[in-house]
């Protein structure tokens, strides 16, 4: 934990900050449950060990504020204040979800929370975010938007592009580099002759900096920092967070390309542990207090589980409901 990001830290921020760590990470183990029993289908990708970039980046942005995010974004959902109950419906395919049910795992979104997905495309979030921002900047409106995406998307076109323009156009765009250092299953340094993703975007001249992605409030500290540089006009902003995926990349991911160890060595570095150790340590907060927020993640899982389980499927008569077909096509296929 660095000491300079620490002094500015109450209490109540800080039960903040690890309620929302420990609530993803007891989510995310209830959803690996729960895709072994089968109540959740398709892709699953946990977000076990990096709670503390979606966390530290939230507390930054306001609530005129979007959010683009990866198809590992069950923890930027409920960081940014999503419905726990609606994010797990969702998971189950179920019509009380955010997305009625048909975004599942991949495709989380809410317009209310401006929360705009979860993204199957690996970089595919980039240009949405770079338009989004366009938007607001034409429109005169101060308001940040910010984008998530893993360090494999640096190796996509969407990302060079989208740097390019946010830079030319000087767009109020933050974005969120979690570099967990293996994309899908390649080390960084076998796919990058640059492993410094920050350098990609300076060649840009997008200012930016590393940040360590696994202390929560080093990264509540930089995106604090951009958020407000970006809202004084003073263009993009870009944080290469260096996090650590604990789970494989996917449920069917056999995880063949780490070591053990090195799982094992990074989890004693995990944002829960790690804030949890020093919140006591500096007698910001007791063991009285994370037990209690142990508990009430406990209970707001199970609820969440609960509305789940009892809420409906989408009728069979709405599944045409907001799905465009062009006519021409339509007649073709008759």
């Amino acid at each position: 934990m660095s000491a300079d990001n620490q002094v500015s830290l109450s209490r109540a921020e800080a039960m903040a900050l690890l309620g929302q760590m420990i609530l993803i990470r007891r989510f995310e183990e209830k959803c690996a449950e729960l895709y072994s029993a089968q109540k959740i289908r398709g892709f699953l990708h946990l977000y076990i060990g990096e709670e503390a970039n979606a966390v530290g980046v939230m507390r930054a942005l306001s609530p005129d504020d979007a959010v683009v995010a990866t198809y590992r974004e069950h923890g930027h959902a409920l960081a940014r204040g999503l419905p726990p109950g609606e994010v797990m419906a969702e998971m189950y395919g179920k019509a009380g979800g955010s997305s009625r049910g048909r975004g599942g795992s991949m495709h989380i979104f809410d317009k209310k929370h401006r929360f705009y997905g979860g993204n199957a495309i690996v970089g595919g979030g980039l240009p949405l975010a770079v338009g989004l921002a366009l938007a607001d900047k034409m429109q005169k409106l101060n308001r940040v938007t910010c984008c998530f995406f893993g360090e494999g998307a640096a190796a996509e076109g969407e990302f060079h592009e989208s740097m390019n323009l946010a830079a030319l156009w000087q767009l109020p765009v933050l974005f969120v580099c979690e570099n967990n250092g293996y994309a899908m299953g390649t080390g960084l340094s076998r796919s990058e002759s640059e492993t410094s993703i920050l350098q990609h975007a300076k060649s840009y001249r997008i200012t930016g900096q590393d940040v360590d992605g696994m202390d929560v409030v080093a990264v509540r500290a930089a995106a604090l920092s951009a958020v407000g540089a970006i809202r004084n006009g003073e263009g993009p902003r870009f944080l290469e967070n260096k996090t650590y995926r604990f789970r494989p990349h996917s449920m069917f991911d056999p995880d063949l390309y780490r070591q053990k160890r090195e799982i094992a060595l990074w989890k004693t570095r995990g944002p829960v542990l790690q804030f949890s150790k020093w919140a006591i340590e500096t007698q910001l907060l007791s063991q009285s207090d994370i037990d209690g927020l142990e508990e009430e993640a406990a209970r707001t899982i199970d609820e969440a589980v609960r509305y789940a389980e009892e809420s409906p499927w989408e009728p069979e008569e709405d599944l045409e409901r907001d799905v465009y077909t062009p006519r021409k096509v339509e007649e073709t296929a008759r």
